[in-house]
């Protein structure tokens, strides 16, 4: 069977990486089992490009808590990116996949610097492609990255994995036993209704876009594969 989309951009939060049981910033069997994921979707034909959080490292409101203005902050994060992408990178190369970091932030010792013909140049050759140090610029979060960047490459859909929860909802389901899993929403739904899913910002971007959201539970190792095969899982955002 054949991914049903050629090209998607995974976006992954920093807290995916981290280990709660001893409190360390990334956990080996969850960055494999990401890693046997992302290959699962590289045999099935998928041109794959991550983008991938600092939370687990560093969250924004800690700059202003400890007297750090936010631009500082902002790049802080930015770096703790760049961290978790070469922890990935370590990952994905342990499963065989010849794997590529471009940074919007120039670290040429550790990564490339991000190209747009380049990173599609990557992918065309059948490398993974990991997206840090956010856009490059401050006040901008990592959901704006994913969507800058699938737009830049072309790709076809995001892949937006979430810890814990199915999809987008109508509230928070944490907190609200009754809450509804909303299956298929407009870009223009998601920012009328204000609903938490991704920065609004990076949502509007979308909006005239022929690029999809999947939204979907990554404590579900074989969501991801299953949305590529064509299956109904989570929810789906999309233009119309």
């Amino acid at each position: 069977m054949k991914s049903i989309y050629k090209k998607i951009v995974v976006k992954l939060s920093g807290e995916a990486l981290a280990d709660d049981g001893d409190k360390t910033i990334l956990d080996k069997k969850l960055l494999k089992q990401i890693a046997k994921t992302i290959k699962g979707a590289v045999e099935l034909g998928a041109e794959v490009s991550v983008v991938v959080g600092a939370g687990n490292i560093w969250r924004g409101r800690l700059a202003e808590k400890v007297g750090i203005e936010r631009s500082t902050g902002d790049y802080m994060g930015m770096l703790g990116t760049i961290i978790n992408a070469l922890a990935l990178q370590s990952a994905f190369e342990e499963e065989g996949m010849p794997t590529r970091v471009m940074s919007a932030i120039d670290v040429p010792q550790v990564c490339e610097p991000y190209i747009r013909r380049k990173a599609i140049s990557h992918l065309d050759k059948g490398r993974v492609v990991i997206f840090a140090g956010g856009t490059g610029n401050p006040f901008f979060t990592t959901d704006s990255t994913a969507t800058l960047r699938a737009l830049d490459i072309g790709a076809d859909a995001i892949l937006m994995g979430k810890n814990g929860v199915e999809g987008v909802y109508d509230k928070d389901p944490r907190l609200n036993p009754d809450a509804t899993l909303l299956e298929h929403l407009t870009f223009q739904e998601v920012v009328e209704k204000k609903l938490g899913v991704m920065d609004l910002t990076a949502v509007a971007m979308l909006e005239t876009s022929p690029i999809r959201i999947h939204v979907y539970n990554m404590d579900d190792p074989d969501a991801l594969l299953r949305i590529l095969k064509g299956e109904k899982v989570g929810s789906i955002i999309s233009r119309e």
